[in-house]
């Protein structure tokens, strides 16, 4: 009497599973032939080809941005070093000869192998030097080394 139960809760099962599996295939069929179906999120995006549109605050890899004579608009002032919890970022910090300016980044690095993406670094700079919104989120290397971005990298 007991095997009934569980034949079936078994049946049961089988056919849930088997009426989501027909019916998510009838909507990938409709968006696979260029209709738009009913139910968008019942659609998966075809990553590759397709690809979701990221949120604005969204953060991506990160980029430094240049000032008017084309130099990196970091002062070297060290609070991103400072207030980074997965101290991946390194900075070396060289006279300007410019007296407006007292300091530059001789070498400023970032390993985005240990960045956690947080954004404190872009929240604690004074100058709106580091910033992350390239949209990049592609970030596969074959190297532990070549996850290291340098002074050049981050400004391209």
């Amino acid at each position: 009497m007991r095997i009934w139960g569980y034949l079936v809760e078994i049946i049961r099962g089988i056919l849930i599973i088997a009426r989501s599996f027909l019916i998510n295939m009838f909507f990938h069929t409709v968006a696979f032939f260029g209709l738009r179906p009913r139910r968008p999120g019942a659609v998966t995006i075809q990553y590759p080809e397709k690809r979701k549109e990221l949120a604005g605050r969204h953060r991506s890899r990160h980029r430094l941005t240049r000032r008017e004579n084309g130099l990196p608009r970091c002062v070297a002032c060290l609070l991103c070093v400072t207030v980074c919890p997965s101290e991946c970022i390194r900075v070396e910090a060289a006279e300007d000869p410019d007296p407006e300016i007292q300091k530059r980044p001789m070498r400023f690095s970032i390993d985005l192998g240990r960045c956690c993406f947080c954004g404190f670094c872009v929240e604690a700079c004074p100058e709106d030097a580091i910033r992350m919104d390239t949209g990049i989120i592609e970030l596969a290397e074959t190297r532990r080394e070549a996850f290291e971005y340098g002074l050049e990298d981050l400004l391209r």
